[in-house]
């Protein structure tokens, strides 16, 4: 049978606030769960950086594609994707893909990830013919309990990945144990028995932390890092750019700067008692790609300003490199952003722009924790 609408008429174009009652009539359509609102579609139109497509045939919506392009990073997420049934046949799934996928190439972007129901047999095939592969599972994820498949596809083609040893993820439980979180992933990839749990993430921050920081409960420092590393029997090998207390400029209480002074002492002794080498150098991009030629697994403090506008140091691992992009696991999920765990997973940053990241504040104060199996 025919498709109803002409194929030739129906065109591609962003949304607009116009096409706001088309965009909830096509939710009410196509979903009985997890229905976005006429407030969240008029806020991802809004969006500076997120991109929602319409598929228009004589001012009639007949489709929609939201992607989701977190900031600082080269990764993209299909969040919904909706086709009226009337329409079926006409190609416009495909071709909300095709020019999604190119924006988000143009953008920056080397991967595009989604999630879909299990349940869901022709968007799989559609995923599978489009060059989607399934890499991951999630189960009880949507409104109804249904399970969803995770699926990811490379838009930008370069020379593949050197294959290095896999690190697991792990999701920081607060807002302060990033930096436990990260070192739970790293050990646990070199030693596999070995799985991250929340008792262990608090332990390792009671024992890394620096006390105080600007604000807020205390972080760990890349010396409570490789000193909770050591306890554990893994080498560690600490790389910081600057001598003495971390973080310090930003603490006025002289009470504090004389606790995080004796803090600093404390490590180092623990240090130097454990064997563990501080090298007060500026670690460069090619040593941390060597280190994980080495098969090490390397805990990196960023600045998250690229990602959020927020000048907030954050742990983060390496998990692999290429001629391009550095990819990172990121322990810390936003859900306000509509984040999901797997989004934080072997994210892709092009090579300069995370070597800006891998800096704070205006001391340029750049640290990392190499940590190998002992």
């Amino acid at each position: 049978m025919s498709p109803k609408y002409n194929p030739a008429e129906i065109y591609m174009r962003p949304a607009t606030e116009d096409d706001l009652p088309g965009l909830v009539r096509l939710e009410e359509l196509c979903f009985e769960t997890d229905r976005m609102s006429k407030r969240s579609f008029r806020m991802q139109i809004q969006s500076d950086h997120n991109l929602l497509l319409v598929a228009d045939h004589n001012g009639l919506v007949l489709g929609y594609i939201l992607i989701f392009m977190r900031l600082g990073v080269s990764l993209a997420r299909l969040y919904s994707i909706c086709v009226d049934p009337e329409a079926h046949g006409c190609g416009i799934g495909n071709r909300l893909m095709d020019v999604a996928e190119q924006k988000a190439a143009k953008a920056g972007r080397i991967f595009m990830r989604l999630e879909v129901r299990k349940d869901n047999e022709s968007a799989i095939a559609l995923y599978k013919r489009r060059g989607y592969r399934q890499f991951g599972y999630y189960p009880d994820y949507y409104e109804d309990h249904a399970d969803a498949l995770r699926y990811q596809k490379r838009i930008v083609q370069h020379g593949e990945s050197s294959g290095r040893r896999e690190v697991p993820y792990y999701q920081q439980s607060t807002g302060f144990t990033c930096g436990s979180a990260v070192l739970m992933m790293a050990m646990s990839a070199l030693r596999p028995g070995m799985a991250p749990d929340k008792r262990t993430e608090f332990q390792i921050w009671r024992e890394a932390t620096t006390i105080f920081m600007t604000s807020g409960h205390g972080g760990c420092g890349p010396h409570g890092l490789a000193y909770a590393a050591s306890k554990r029997n893994f080498h560690a090998d600490v790389y910081v750019n600057q001598e003495g207390p971390l973080f310090v400029e930003g603490v006025r209480n002289p009470v504090k700067k004389e606790i995080l002074e004796l803090v600093h002492q404390d490590f180092l002794e623990k240090l130097k008692d454990a064997d563990v080498d501080v090298y007060t150098e500026w670690l460069t991009l090619y040593q941390l790609e060597r280190a994980l030629d080495d098969q090490a697994i390397p805990l990196v403090l960023i600045s998250t300003y690229r990602f959020d506008k927020r000048k907030v140091p954050h742990w983060v691992v390496l998990v692999d490199m290429d001629d391009q992009f550095v990819y990172i696991h990121d322990p810390d999920v936003n859900d306000e952003e509509g984040q999901i765990e797997f989004d934080n997973h072997y994210i892709p940053i092009a090579r300069s722009s995370f070597d800006r990241m891998f800096q704070f504040g205006q001391t340029r104060l750049r640290c990392a924790v190499i940590l190998r199996e002992a």
